[in-house]
């Protein structure tokens, strides 16, 4: 009995473990979407463990007359779907401004927001990764930006993997 138990086992751990992805150490480069008004974000992501993560964003706008950033922080769950492609969630938060200096406005709203994650990622043999993602986030703060609601944020992501 104690043999088969602990033949069980040690099939069970290389189902396991050959089921395991990795994912990589780092990964940086731009994520392309709505961002909520802010354009095109730098994109940073930290493993923690093989199924891991965190993810920092910082997107940013600057025009004659208007300027803001918003910066985002995420943990998120990495699993296999087939071969290189992988399924995340995750959730976290962020803090942003956004001025206005227009005639007849002059303003600024800073805002936070909590924020979740879904979306699909592929790793190709080099050291590349697509990603399409959809935010959900709630702000709160000033009515200037309109961060009191929930927005959908979808985004296409690719970052150099190292």
């Amino acid at each position: 009995m104690k043999k088969l138990f602990l033949l069980s086992l040690a099939v069970m751990g290389f189902a396991f473990s050959t089921n395991a992805q990795s994912i990589a150490d780092n990964a940086i480069g731009l994520r392309l979407g709505d961002s909520d008004g802010f354009g095109a974000e730098v994109s940073y992501q930290r493993a923690l463990s093989d199924s891991n993560r965190l993810e920092f964003d910082l997107g940013w706008r600057d025009g004659s007359n208007y300027d803001g950033f918003k910066l985002a922080g995420l943990y998120q769950w990495v699993m296999p779907l087939d071969g290189s492609f992988n399924w995340y969630v995750g959730a976290g938060g962020g803090i942003g401004s956004f001025s206005i200096d227009a005639p007849g406005i002059d303003d600024t709203d800073t805002f936070i927001f909590a924020a979740g994650d879904i979306g699909i990622e592929y790793d190709f043999e080099i050291p590349l990764q697509l990603s399409l993602d959809f935010r959900p986030e709630i702000g709160f703060g000033d009515d200037l930006y309109d961060n009191n609601d929930l927005d959908f944020d979808i985004a296409l992501g690719i970052r150099y993997q190292f």
